[in-house]
């Protein structure tokens, strides 16, 4: 599944109106966890989900290497969550998150930021749609 770095609910739409059938992971920003938090990120992400209802996606959180944040995002309901594996406490948040059905990813996925990509216009969007279409 092809992972595109989204900053807002804007974003999060695009990628999911221009995903394919392979669907897409919305990955947040480099810890995103401490700075704008887990209900944050996965409202966007539900908001943006409405309107592509039957679109596969993903979501995964960025914790840096703070596992009180990669605990808290699970308990928020977060079901992927990017940790640094060489925090300590990573062996423990990924047996947590196992039990809950949910993974904890030792790195970032390759993936297109859209921080700085116009999705207003034309080619920004196709950007996106070939990152999309031959990423993953």
């Amino acid at each position: 599944m092809p992972a595109v770095v989204v900053h807002d609910a804007a974003q999060a739409a695009a990628a999911l109106a221009l995903a394919g059938p392979g669907g897409v992971l919305l990955l947040s920003a480099p810890g995103a966890a401490g700075s704008l938090g887990a209900a944050w990120f996965l409202a966007l992400v539900r908001r943006a989900a409405e309107g592509a209802p039957g679109v596969p996606h993903a979501a995964a959180l960025d914790c840096a290497e703070a596992p009180g944040h990669a605990l808290a995002a699970l308990r928020e309901g977060a079901r992927l969550v990017v940790l640094d594996p060489a925090c300590p406490a990573f062996p423990a948040v990924a047996a947590a998150a196992a039990e809950i059905g949910a993974a904890v990813l030792p790195a970032r996925p390759p993936a297109l930021d859209l921080r700085d990509l116009d999705l207003r216009r034309p080619g920004g969007r196709a950007k996106l749609a070939r990152w999309l279409s031959h990423a993953g």
